[in-house]
């Protein structure tokens, strides 16, 4: 199947959740994760249905995985931010990525409350409604506006800082240059659902996508965790990075 038609695939179940969501009201706790509400299961029959059903394997942050070693995965998390959807900010995603045996091949990331659509193809950049995208061109980390997850160790030495509450659109928001960085203020705190499609939009716009401990952020298992941060360049990639050890070696 040609990668256009795999966007289009990821793009209509997107859609579809967001059929199955849009007038639900009850957020009441649900499942069997502590924050975990009933429009994430609802999302997630959605999802894992409509994506075995066009021929992958599934990792889902809901459900887990689904399918027998077929060629392409496809990693989802039905709704990233569905705290930030309970209470009625427009900052929460259907995030969708389909590795193949080389990594990440597609991605598409809908911003659920407004429609926004961010994707990419291997090789081919990345796009925020089907327009082009880049990210700033930052180097400083004290010139930087940058998107926090958690509770950071005291000011790191950003001109500014944002707590969004969603990952999959925190990672677009650098690919397009809205955001010059990105980190991860926990410790493996983000399961591949979360971040890969972000990551991977982030990286084909140009920007630096990489875990605080150096290892490597393409994982398939329900128990891989990691620790992301992104730059719009690699060198403000590399600041953040330091700025955040040193102050978690300061703490010890």
């Amino acid at each position: 199947m040609a990668t256009a038609e795999l966007v289009g695939l990821l793009r209509d179940c997107a859609a579809q959740v967001n059929e199955a969501t849009r007038n639900l009201t009850d957020w009441h706790a649900l499942g069997d994760r502590p924050g975990q509400y009933r429009v994430d299961l609802v999302a997630d029959e959605v999802a894992v249905r409509l994506l075995t059903s066009a021929g992958f394997d599934v990792l889902s942050e809901e459900s887990g995985h689904h399918g027998d070693d077929r060629e392409l995965l496809a990693v989802v998390d039905p709704i990233d931010g569905s705290t930030n959807a309970s209470r009625g900010l427009a900052w929460y995603a259907t995030s969708i990525c389909l590795l193949d045996a080389r990594g990440p091949l597609v991605a598409v990331v809908v911003n659920q409350a407004t429609g926004t659509t961010f994707e990419a193809t291997r090789d081919e950049g990345a796009r925020r409604d089907g327009v082009a995208i880049a990210p700033s061109r930052c180097t400083s980390l004290d010139a930087a506006l940058i998107g926090l997850s958690g509770l950071p160790l005291g000011h790191l030495g950003w001109a500014q800082y944002r707590a969004l509450g969603a990952i999959a659109l925190d990672l677009c928001a650098v690919a397009e240059g809205v955001l010059d960085g990105y980190l991860d203020c926990g410790v493996d705190a983000h399961g591949p659902w979360d971040y890969l499609a972000g990551m991977f939009i982030a990286r084909e716009a140009g920007a630096m996508v990489s875990d605080l401990y150096g290892r490597e952020l393409v994982a398939d298992r329900y128990q891989d965790r990691r620790t992301p941060v992104a730059g719009a360049t690699a060198t403000l990639c590399g600041e953040i990075v330091r700025a955040s050890n040193e102050a978690i070696e300061r703490t010890r």
